[in-house]
């Protein structure tokens, strides 16, 4: 083609690539307006493979997507699919979620097209051409969480693709698993016949730890998901609050000063000996038993946290006043005059 050859002469004379990419671009939207559907894959095709050998970042995302949203409607070859699918992978970062919502193609039950998004996030994660940052890694996240929580309410959508694209990136990428967590509660709400074992692995893509205390507490009282799941999360609770307890910097300055009176002490490790019987009894829940029954346990549990947490923070309060009562009686005493010599 006589434009190939006039776009590879620009690159040999060293014109920038973001302005010929945006040559390339407008010259295949110009050429849309009379050519066949032939010429028109030819052209798409052209385009593809020269954008793909440009530097990365010489052209836009969402020139990416417009181009990719053209190609829906041809037949174009495996090979130059996949150096799109890289491409729009390597700026996956800069995406919306309006970009990812392509729907599925003919013959997939699916509202949008889920294992494309997949594709993308594979090409992301193997960066051929850049190094993944940590800041490109939690905008992807961010993105993917909204995009599973666009999907879950689709009814044809199979948990093994819930579950993959929960469980695409690496845990590494999310602070917080409490968006997941909500997209989740909407996909077994709307796939409520999915059985206690489907429900668990879909859980797999949570990790308990990164859950805030109030989506603990949800889900521990949340009946769509299953009983070993709310368990987790009230065990998971638990050991924060055990964390909370054993570090508390102002329990910890006070208990290192001279001035800490024993009784304090004993009431420290009275409630530590307390936390630890309430992860032991955690531990103990028969996931297998009666939900119901099981349920009236957590409940119990929770109530024992709240109660755990007022308490701490009661002693927090005593052993500021006690400790600034000690120092000022201290210094006070220093300062009395010698009465006899």
């Amino acid at each position: 083609m006589l434009i190939e050859r006039v776009v590879k002469s620009m690159i040999l004379r060293k014109f920038d690539h973001v302005i010929v990419s945006r040559f390339l671009l407008y010259y295949q939207k110009s050429k849309f307006f009379t050519a066949t559907s032939d010429e028109k894959l030819n052209v798409v095709e052209m385009v593809i493979n020269v954008l793909y050998n440009l530097d990365p970042g010489a052209v836009s995302c969402k020139s990416l997507f417009g181009l990719l949203r053209v190609t829906l409607s041809l037949n174009v070859s495996k090979c130059s699919k996949n150096k799109l699918e890289n491409m729009i992978g390597s700026q996956l970062d800069q995406a919306t979620l309006d970009n990812l919502l392509v729907p599925s193609p003919y013959g997939i039950n699916y509202l949008y097209d889920v294992n494309l998004v997949l594709r993308f996030l594979k090409a992301f994660l193997r960066g051929e051409t850049y190094q993944v940052t940590s800041i490109q890694m939690m905008k992807v996240a961010s993105l993917i969480d909204l995009y599973i929580a666009e999907i879950a309410p689709d009814p044809s959508l199979k948990p093994s693709k819930f579950l993959a694209l929960a469980t695409a990136l690496p845990d590494s990428a999310r602070d917080s698993y409490d968006e997941l967590y909500h997209a989740m509660d909407m996909y077994l709400e709307v796939h409520a016949g999915l059985s206690e074992a489907e429900k668990l692995k879909i859980c797999c893509g949570l990790n308990y730890e990164k859950l805030s205390a109030e989506v603990c507490i949800l889900l521990s009282q949340n009946k769509k998901f299953p009983s070993k799941s709310a368990a987790r999360a009230l065990i998971s609770q638990q050991f924060k609050l055990k964390s909370l307890l054993h570090g508390t910097p102002s329990s910890k300055s006070f208990t290192d000063s001279p001035y800490s009176p024993n009784i304090d002490v004993r009431n420290r490790e009275k409630k530590d000996k307390t936390s630890e019987q309430v992860l032991m009894y955690s531990g103990k829940l028969d996931p297998s038993a009666d939900n119901e029954k099981l349920r009236a346990h957590l409940q119990g549990m929770q109530c024992r946290v709240m109660e755990l947490e007022k308490v701490c923070r009661k002693m927090q309060r005593k052993m500021e006043k006690i400790t600034k009562s000690k120092v000022s009686r201290h210094s006070h005493a220093r300062s009395l005059p010698k009465l006899c010599s």
